[in-house]
């Protein structure tokens, strides 16, 4: 695998502009009157200094100045409030916590292996379903669920439960530079490594300012992506000039733990162990985005060794993170090393269908991959896309568009549909007739699954 490694490395050597980024917009040390500058006035982005572009050729492509000016407004103000929000939530989950506790004389504290996250008490299972072994089609799904939904919760919490419940090995849990967050066990039912990364938690506003982040990274062989995503991996360098606007294959010298560096060495580093072990990846919400740009950039870095390993991407609830070009750079790269990809939507969850991909805030981004998609009752269904994959478009031309109060019973229901809760039992209790020719070998019958305990 080293001498892989070394020509791999040799051979992308000869284009190291491959990992440059054409364009980006920096969102650091902002002052509100700037935004506001921008928005009213005529300037083009670029020449405000948000905005970074490595060639002047692509001078045309800048992201429409009121769009970029309301998301340096939202960051703004996520940022400004993140310790009030974050105090309020700590105080409602020690709450929670004490309320659940059944130690009567000491009090629980945050860390310990006991204590839960909003998240899990939301949903208190911890149990891997019985009756969904490791040769059933479905194992991979439901275990990348329970790992997707387990990632909200502390170090302690998951040791206990992948070790203890699960009887499986951890082998580390990543609290990374930008408050990413994401842990790795070894299934050895079926000789496979997952790696879950963390969604956005409620009460962590760097998490929202990282989903609000609606500046696009443009390569010139990858397409435009998601900035905010990016930046949660670690793929931003913004230390200065020399690194601004790149994505290194070498992780630099600069003392922080990025996510992607971290979890790909850590990867290698088990995956030698054994030939036979494979891996997946998987993520709710914010985890699923990081979750499908992870092997994106393992096929920019040429990263083959690690692609032959992987064996699935497992998204729930995943935003939209790329354009078109993205799109087909991804489907280009899951077809060469036969990854799949399964993308599960739950009803009228909202995330999937945001970042929006009509009117001014288009970012021309495009979900691509399997897409399976289950109703209120769990009765799924294969998409190319999701139903209503414009949420807002329902009633975008009617009365109730002009009056902002009025949109709060509409997009209430979006946000309840994206519960963890509800994607793990979609893969425990959904109906999918023939879930054997989407999900892993062994390709069994048509099925239709219930839950019997």
């Amino acid at each position: 695998m080293a001498d892989e490694y070394d020509h791999e490395l040799l051979h992308s050597e000869s284009d190291p502009t491959r990992y440059q980024t054409d364009e980006c917009l920096s969102t650091e040390n902002v002052t509100v009157w700037q935004i506001i500058q921008l928005l009213f006035s005529r300037k083009k982005i670029e020449e405000t200094g948000f905005s970074y572009v490595r060639d002047e050729s692509l001078q045309e492509r800048q992201v429409l100045n009121w769009t970029a000016g309301v998301s340096l407004l939202l960051q703004n103000f996520l940022l400004s409030i993140v310790d009030r929000w974050k105090s309020l939530g700590d105080k409602i989950e020690m709450t929670l916590n004490i309320f659940s506790s059944r130690k009567v004389s000491e009090a629980p504290k945050p860390g310990d292996d006991t204590y839960k996250s909003i998240i899990g008490h939301l949903d208190e299972r911890v149990h891997l379903d019985k009756n969904i072994k490791p040769d059933n089609p479905r194992y991979n799904s439901a275990l990348a669920a329970m790992a997707a939904k387990l990632a909200y919760e502390n170090k302690g919490f998951i040791r206990k439960t992948v070790e203890e419940i699960w009887k499986m090995e951890f082998i580390d849990m990543g609290n990374f530079w930008n408050d990413t967050q994401g842990f790795m066990f070894h299934d050895r039912n079926v000789n496979m490594i997952v790696v879950a990364f963390r969604g956005t938690e409620f009460f962590n506003t760097i998490d929202w300012k990282t989903d609000v982040d609606f500046s696009c990274l443009s390569n010139k062989e990858m397409g435009k992506i998601h900035s905010g995503f990016m930046k949660a991996l670690g793929l931003v360098m913004e230390d200065g000039q020399q690194n601004r606007g790149s994505w290194p294959r070498d992780k630099p010298c600069n003392g922080k733990n990025y996510a992607y560096y971290s979890i790909r060495e850590k990867l290698k580093e088990k995956l030698e162990e054994d030939e036979e072990t494979k891996f997946i990846v998987t993520g709710h919400s914010l985890g699923g985005a990081l979750a499908i740009l992870f092997p994106a950039i393992l096929a920019l870095h040429e990263e083959k060794s690690l692609l032959k390993r992987m064996k699935g991407v497992y998204t729930f609830g995943q935003p939209r993170v790329g354009d078109n070009q993205f799109k087909n750079f991804m489907e280009r790269t899951f077809n060469e090393y036969g990854i799949k990809y399964l993308r599960f939507v739950y009803c009228n969850d909202i995330i999937p269908r945001v970042p929006p991909d009509f009117g001014p805030l288009d970012l021309k981004f495009k979900h691509f991959g399997t897409c399976l998609y289950f109703d209120s009752f769990y009765r799924g269904k294969v998409l190319d896309e999701v139903e209503h994959k414009n949420y807002f478009w329902l009633f975008g031309f009617t009365w109730i568009a002009r009056i902002p109060p009025l949109w709060f019973p509409f997009i209430l229901p979006g946000f309840a549909d994206h519960n963890p809760r509800d994607y793990v039992n979609l893969t425990r209790l959904g109906t999918f007739k023939r879930f054997a020719e989407v999900d892993d070998p062994p390709q069994t019958d048509a099925l239709s699954y219930k839950k019997d305990n």
